[in-house]
């Protein structure tokens, strides 16, 4: 039942007496033109298609190098002039040492927004902080420790601890704030 279509031609008899008119494969192009134009490439915005390809290539060369940063030889400078520079703090060396730092940081600051200073209670507070003073400074001297030797497990480990330090004697603090509390709220009641 299939029958190729070519061989359906083939097959059948030509019929020369049909003659096409004169003229008419030229009418028949000419009504092709214009009902399909053929699209001629516009040379005219070449050359302002590569310069703008080269353009972005630039940027985003430039882009990934200020990324991606370039290894670069520290020159020798003056102990003075290295005070200034740039001190790196712990989270600044991997993403989930700056999550464990950033948790630390925001649960002291929010325990010691939590304590309310009185009169009765601030020599207890200013102890506390004096305490929370210190061991801030003890911070600062291993975040540079860091920063001269490169990260190191004892360094690491010495900064969480302090971090661990601060928030135990901030809830210290707040546990002995509501035993003064209780202790001078009993007093008043009798």
């Amino acid at each position: 039942m299939e029958q190729n279509l070519k061989d359906l031609f083939k097959n059948q008899p030509e019929d020369k007496s049909t003659k096409m008119s004169q003229g008419h494969e030229e009418r028949f192009l000419q009504k092709l033109e214009t009902a399909l134009p053929k699209k001629r490439k516009s040379t005219g915005f070449g050359f302002l298609n590569i310069a703008a390809s080269v353009i972005v290539l630039l940027g985003l060369s430039y882009g990934g190098f200020l990324f991606f940063g370039q290894e670069t030889i520290e020159p020798i400078i003056p102990n003075d002039v290295v005070k200034t520079k740039e001190i790196k703090s712990m989270g600044d060396f991997s993403p989930q040492l700056k999550k464990v730092e950033d948790y630390y940081l925001a649960s002291i600051n929010l325990e010691l927004s939590k304590v309310k200073l009185t009169p009765e209670n601030k020599d207890l507070v200013d102890g506390y902080i004096e305490r929370l003073k210190d061991l801030n400074t003890e911070y600062q001297n291993l975040t540079v420790e860091l920063n001269e030797n490169g990260p190191n497990t004892e360094t690491l480990e010495a900064l969480i601890d302090n971090l661990r330090i601060r928030l135990n004697l901030v809830t210290q603090l707040k546990e002995k704030l509501d035993e003064f509390n209780i202790d001078s709220f009993k007093e008043q009641r009798t």
